[in-house]
């Protein structure tokens, strides 16, 4: 097993360096750059950056799996489907963008319904399949919960896409916590002998060759593309190995990228005022004067830190 996870770390890596390097011209090209919102003044130098570097990043994880054969059992297919799925529904939202030349896609409810559909329909297929066992952070201990799968992996679907979303707002920052969730999730796997292990180490890989562009100053960035298709491809492996509740721990970052959002919509509309300078926190701290690149690194060492902490009981 580890002589195929270093191959699939090495390969999808150097599939995602190669992949990205050649798209990043092309985007130029066709005139795919980010569009920055005029309130996010640090940002105004971004504008025309390309994006929709998922394509690249994603490309070279699926490949780098299919070639140790990630996906010869049906969770791994099913997780596929659904982190491509997510890719195309990202793909579109940012193409609207850039036809439209500004930062509107695909409208929140159509976001929403497409995701809602998406986790219903993984939630069945958790129940229908016998997926519902729930694993307990920290202890060996798990749970049959039967069909009560099924709200919890809607809500673990809608949670995940969008706080992986929401987090994708700094040079660096999405990518380099989410690497090291698939890393942890990928080990974790690994001690508990599920499947999925390949797979997470195969965007793993593809997220440290992206990043070779995207830590700051950013030579392209994920988009929707990318960061939506990350978030099913987190929720589906996470859920499909019983590690849903691994997700807040290891996932924090995501976690208190939508709670602040959530705060700062439900005070503003009471009082009028603001509990951050401006929401996801990390813009709040960006606000406060900390560099992209510093705020990045802390949530990527946070992320791993609490992450190591689930491996203690398997070792």
């Amino acid at each position: 097993m580890m002589r195929e996870i270093l191959f699939t770390l090495l390969f999808s890596f150097a599939l995602s360096v190669l992949f990205v390097a050649a798209s990043i011209p092309l985007l130029r090209r066709i005139g795919a750059g980010q569009n920055i919102l005029v309130y996010v003044k640090e940002h105004k130098f971004k504008s025309g950056t390309p994006t929709m570097g998922g394509l690249a990043f994603v490309a070279a994880a699926v490949i780098a799996a299919a070639a140790v054969g990630a996906f010869d059992n049906k969770p791994a297919l099913v997780a596929l489907s659904v982190g491509l799925g997510y890719l195309a529904v990202g793909f579109l939202d940012d193409l609207l963008k850039k036809l439209r030349g500004s930062n509107l896609g695909l409208r929140p409810y159509q976001k929403i319904l497409f995701q809602l559909a998406v986790a219903v329909t993984a939630g069945v297929y958790c129940c229908l399949e016998g997926l519902t066992i729930l694993r307990i952070p920290y202890t060996r201990l798990s749970f049959d919960i039967g069909w009560w799968m099924l709200p919890l992996g809607v809500f673990v679907f809608v949670a995940t896409v969008n706080g992986v979303n929401l987090t994708d707002g700094l040079d660096g920052l999405a990518g380099s916590v989410s690497a090291f969730f698939f890393l942890i999730l990928g080990a974790l796997l690994c001690l508990q002998g599920e499947k999925g292990t390949l797979l997470s180490f195969a965007l793993v890989g593809a997220l440290a060759g992206y990043l070779v562009f995207n830590t700051n100053r950013a030579s392209i960035f994920m988009g929707d593309t990318g960061s939506l298709s990350l978030g099913g491809f987190a929720a589906s492996i996470a859920l499909f190995s019983g590690n849903a509740l691994a997700i807040p721990i290891v996932g924090g970052a995501f976690v208190l990228s939508s709670i602040t959002v959530i705060l700062q919509v439900i005070y503003y509309k009471k009082t009028g005022k603001r509990i951050f300078r401006m929401a996801p926190v990390h813009h709040h701290f960006q606000e406060k004067g900390y560099s992209e690149g510093k705020i990045s690194y802390v949530y990527a060492i946070l992320t791993a830190v609490a992450g190591a902490t689930l491996l203690f009981p398997f070792v």
